[in-house]
């Protein structure tokens, strides 16, 4: 009782090997992980850009690698803002036919950038006021939360555009919204 018979064709001290050969290789993967993972952390905050939007709130490593990389291009190609909101997906679908109209959600987008934005909008209203306010006011109004942040993504990507087009990092004592509510205004 309480010992358990090795599998047909398996001694024990093969067993033992294979279990400690593959121990071997699972804590070789995981170094080889985080040596990937220090490596791309270093690369991130070497780029240009990067260093513009990683003091945004609570955008960390991972979400901003995402934003650099799917975001960015969009950022660096569209013509305005509100090009850049429309190709990320955060901007509605207006359709108008007649007396009807109907406004609904912008399926043709650039799915990995609306993942990265919306992911950081996210996270940001936990770590900003402004953030918070601008979520907490769309749900007020009604929207549920994937539209709320679909507004916060809207609003976060106009800041992303300004602070990339005139090469200014994030400072949240400059927002001028944040600075409207610090003030009580």
């Amino acid at each position: 009782m309480g010992r358990t018979t090795p599998p047909v064709g398996l001694d024990p001290e093969t067993l033992t090997e294979l279990v400690n050969a593959q121990v071997r290789l699972l804590r070789t993967l995981l170094a080889t992980i985080a040596d990937l993972d220090r490596a791309i952390g270093a690369a991130l905050l070497g780029h240009t850009k990067a260093k513009l939007l990683a003091p945004m709130p609570y955008i960390g490593e991972i979400n901003l690698g995402q934003i650099v990389a799917e975001v960015g291009p969009i950022l660096d190609r569209a013509s305005s803002a509100e090009h850049a909101i429309a190709e990320c997906g955060a901007a509605p679908v207006t359709r108008a036919s007649g007396k009807t109209r109907t406004v609904g959600f912008r399926w043709a987008a650039n799915r990995h950038a609306r993942t990265a934005l919306h992911a950081f909008a996210d996270n940001s209203r936990h770590g900003s006021p402004w953030a918070a306010r601008l979520y907490a006011d769309a749900r007020r109004r009604g929207k549920r939360h994937p539209h709320a942040i679909r507004i916060l993504a809207r609003a976060w990507l106009r800041v992303m555009w300004a602070c990339w087009h005139t090469n200014t990092a994030y400072n949240p004592t400059k927002h001028r919204a944040e600075q409207r509510l610090a003030a009580g205004t």
